[in-house]
């Protein structure tokens, strides 16, 4: 750990719970077009999976598929930063990190993300932001990941992830960056997490 430089986190399940926010989200668009709410197994696959993929797997329909990612797109998400609730130590840990460390996003998270920020007032707590938007590929794939270090100019061993679900783990490997699992033991990691408070004992910070 010694040669860590950049920390890097996942957005959905790690900086924020936003089990409530993506419900009330996605079920919006599905109720809008007269469809009803997602399913266990549906939620599961968009929590983790960018806008376009979730909007992919809940309609099936070429044509309403299209109609609905029109009106997804022109919706305020606004409405649903109410439900978000973020991790009671992101804010301090961030501030205990900098500027000792990099601090980074990496997300799967798309034209939402900026008015998270903002409206969370996280504005200045990361070097880097890093979407879907910002890449060829999203998660599980590497290569949000590869960008932080990029930007950076440094190695993978250089870094460490933050993540909660199997995408980040199987990301985090593909880039050869170590991850940190927060609250989720299922999934192949080095450390494994309840609080974002321990990663100070992870770090020594």
């Amino acid at each position: 750990m010694k040669n860590i430089k950049i920390v890097a986190f996942d957005c959905d399940g790690v900086m924020f719970d936003t089990v409530k926010a993506n419900t009330a989200y996605y079920n919006h668009v599905l109720n809008h077009f007269g469809r009803p709410d997602m399913t266990p197994e549906q939620f599961a696959y968009s929590h983790m999976h960018t806008a376009d993929e979730a909007m992919a797997k809940l309609f099936d329909d070429e044509k309403m598929l299209e109609a609905a990612q029109n009106y997804r797109k022109n919706m305020s998400y606004l409405p649903f930063l109410k439900y978000m609730e973020i991790e009671p130590y992101l804010k301090p840990l961030l501030e205990r990190l900098r500027p000792k460390y990099r601090t980074a996003v990496a997300t799967n998270r798309t034209d939402t993300m900026k008015r998270v920020i903002i409206e969370h007032r996280l504005e200045g707590y990361f070097d880097i932001v890093v979407t879907a938007c910002d890449v060829k590929r999203p998660k599980p794939h590497p290569d949000e990941l590869l960008k932080i270090l990029e930007h950076f100019q440094m190695e993978s061993q250089q870094a460490i992830y933050i993540g909660d679900s199997e995408l980040d783990a199987i990301a985090a490997k593909s880039a050869g960056i170590p991850i940190i699992a927060y609250k989720n033991r299922s999934i192949s990691a080095d450390f494994y997490i309840n609080s974002l408070r321990d990663v100070e004992g992870i770090l020594k910070v």
